[in-house]
């Protein structure tokens, strides 16, 4: 075994030590809950980790991530907190943060308290979006077979993918029947991607400066790569106006996971 393997295990170890004496002393909100409700207000926290970091020795570093751990851990109580590594495939920022709550208050106290904590000193916010659950405007409006076909179950990650979308003007001055023709020709637009990528909208409007938040997750980004493109023919793209920018890319990782590779 070389010198880096036993150093990974060396902090996965520690790592893991710490983590169990925190989480032992919290409990978790009603994740499943929170995830699949309307009305639960969904944040994307994306940082950046300054240079000075690198400049830690490993055991700082590692003091410093405790703090991070006990950070989400504590908040872990009323809100379901997801964790993503962007660092090698997106230039905006290094981690991601999803989180989920009924209450955005207690979003943004988690957020406080991240970058009030010993390793929020070394974090810069590249990237904030808030959006809200709802539930489905048009499909009620659905055929029973279209219904039936989008409850299939979709594969989950380890690749994400969230794209902001904003809508022009023009959009919502239509009739709620012509945008629900087009929300229609949409969805059948995505169904045959529907088993490979696993979708979920947040509106936004009147919380950030989009409408909506896309968030995907998919085993094969080039199925996601086609389902855009599909999604780009359809008439209801035409009312886009900005459409990505930021667009986040990363992998799924646990709280561990990440926090291993942060400490390297």
């Amino acid at each position: 075994m070389n010198r880096k393997s036993v150093r990974a295990i060396g902090i996965a170890c520690v790592l893991f030590m710490l983590g169990w004496l925190t989480a032992a002393t919290v409990s978790a909100a009603d994740r499943e809950k929170l995830l699949s409700d309307p009305g639960v207000y969904g944040t994307f926290a994306a940082f950046r980790i300054e240079t000075d970091w690198g400049k830690l020795d490993q055991a700082t570093r590692i003091a410093n991530l405790t703090s991070f751990r006990g950070v989400v851990e504590q908040h872990r109580e009323k809100l379901a907190i997801d964790t993503y590594l962007m660092r090698g495939l997106s230039d905006h920022a290094d981690f991601m943060l999803r989180v989920h709550g009924a209450e955005l208050k207690d979003t943004q106290q988690f957020l406080v308290d991240l970058q009030n904590s010993a390793f929020g000193r070394y974090l810069t916010s590249v990237v904030l979006l808030n959006g809200l659950t709802k539930k489905p405007n048009y499909v009620p409006g659905f055929s029973e077979q279209l219904k039936s076909d989008l409850k299939g179950p979709s594969e989950s990650g380890p690749y994400v993918m969230v794209l902001p979308i904003r809508k022009d003007t023009e959009w919502w001055s239509l009739s709620q029947e012509k945008r629900a023709a087009m929300v229609q020709e949409h969805t059948e637009a995505a169904l045959p991607y529907q088993k490979t990528v696993k979708r979920k909208l947040y509106h936004s409007t009147g919380l950030d400066d989009f409408d909506f938040i896309t968030y995907f997750e998919t085993a094969k980004p080039e199925e996601f790569h086609s389902l855009i493109l599909a999604l780009n023919k359809v008439k209801e793209a035409r009312h886009n106006r900005r459409m990505g920018n930021p667009t986040l890319m990363g992998t799924v990782r646990s709280l561990d996971q990440l926090i291993e590779v942060l400490a390297q």
